[in-house]
């Protein structure tokens, strides 16, 4: 059976393969939320151990997220000295209908600026938080998947963690997380689109389920 600790050391060894070459042109996608979090720990002790740092980390903001997830963000970049990227849309919320057109709204708010982001940073390789198991939509992905528009490689060093997994991992280095997981959400969107879990459901369940049925075409626009 697959460990924590053999899980830990395999991504470990596929974030320290990216140190050879530019590890400055290295950015984790870094949402605020618990998985994102134990990638970006990861990456800044091996940064810091090379003395490759600062650890550089772009976060998409909508302009809909959770305040306490911006307010965790922002504690934790300062604590952790992220030099953090913060990606925005560029059309105005005002009258935006938020969550009307999912694909729409998630290309506006998300895809764009983030590829917008990569651009202005020069990111070649982006980290991630993402995992098989959350989502069917995720369950055929790479460690390492080549993008285009911009060119980018993205890598996914924790797609083989559980729930659980991440959690332990937490538990294990005392990983700060936001204030509301404490309340009971399990996957943090933006709040037009997160909701509490129904009792008995998945991780995602709190999810928009319109959401939830489009999250392959937003990786196929550039997503991560």
């Amino acid at each position: 059976m697959d460990t924590l600790d053999r899980k830990i050391e395999r991504a470990e060894g596929l974030l320290a393969s990216l140190l050879d070459r530019d590890p400055g042109s290295v950015r984790a996608a870094w949402t605020g939320g618990k998985d994102s979090t134990v990638v970006l720990f990861i990456w800044k002790a091996l940064l810091d151990h090379a003395g490759a740092g600062p650890v550089k980390a772009v976060n998409l903001d909508t302009g809909c997220k959770f305040p306490e997830v911006l307010a965790f963000r922002d504690r934790l970049a300062v604590e952790w000295g992220v030099d953090l990227h913060i990606a925005r849309p560029l059309v105005s919320l005002d009258g935006y209908p938020l969550a009307a057109a999912p694909l729409a709204c998630c290309r506006e708010l998300k895809v764009a600026p983030l590829k917008r982001a990569l651009r202005e940073t020069g990111t070649t390789r982006l980290l991630t938080g993402i995992r098989r198991d959350e989502h069917p939509d995720r369950a055929a992905r790479e460690a390492l998947e080549p993008r285009t528009d911009p060119d980018h490689t993205l890598v996914n060093p924790i797609l083989d963690w559980t729930e659980t997994d991440v959690w332990a991992f937490h538990d294990r280095f005392g990983l700060p997380h936001c204030s509301l997981y404490d309340l009971g959400y399990r996957s943090l969107g933006c709040r037009p689109c997160t909701a509490l879990p129904g009792q008995g459901g998945g991780e995602r369940s709190g999810r928009s389920g319109d959401k939830e049925k489009i999250l392959g075409s937003l990786t196929s626009l550039g997503y991560f």
